[in-house]
């Protein structure tokens, strides 16, 4: 996968589900409620009017909500593309084993 892909455009559809455009013109449809739970940060967004508040925030590069919730847009290209995230160096060498 190509990191490093920015979300440019975000439109709710129905339900938790939301289509997406990266900066690549790759664009799909994500399905938030099978990605996330509803507590902590993302308790706020179960409810509907609440969830359609998103938007992309430039400067991250992703999509947001009023309350500070937001998703690695790494992770929502990945689930749009069907291709698995790699990182650029393993694992122990960035102390995180």
């Amino acid at each position: 996968m190509t990191t490093g892909s920015t979300i440019v455009e975000v439109e709710p559809t129905h339900d938790y589900r939301l289509q997406l455009r990266f900066d690549d013109g790759t664009r799909g449809e994500v399905d938030v409620a099978e990605m996330i739970r509803f507590d902590g940060v993302f308790a706020p967004l179960k409810d509907h009017g609440e969830f359609r508040k998103v938007r992309v925030d430039p400067e991250l590069g992703t999509i947001c909500w009023p309350n500070g919730a937001d998703l690695d847009p790494d992770v929502l290209y990945a689930r749009i593309t069907g291709e698995s995230i790699s990182l650029s160096e393993p694992l122990e060498s960035r102390g995180l084993s």
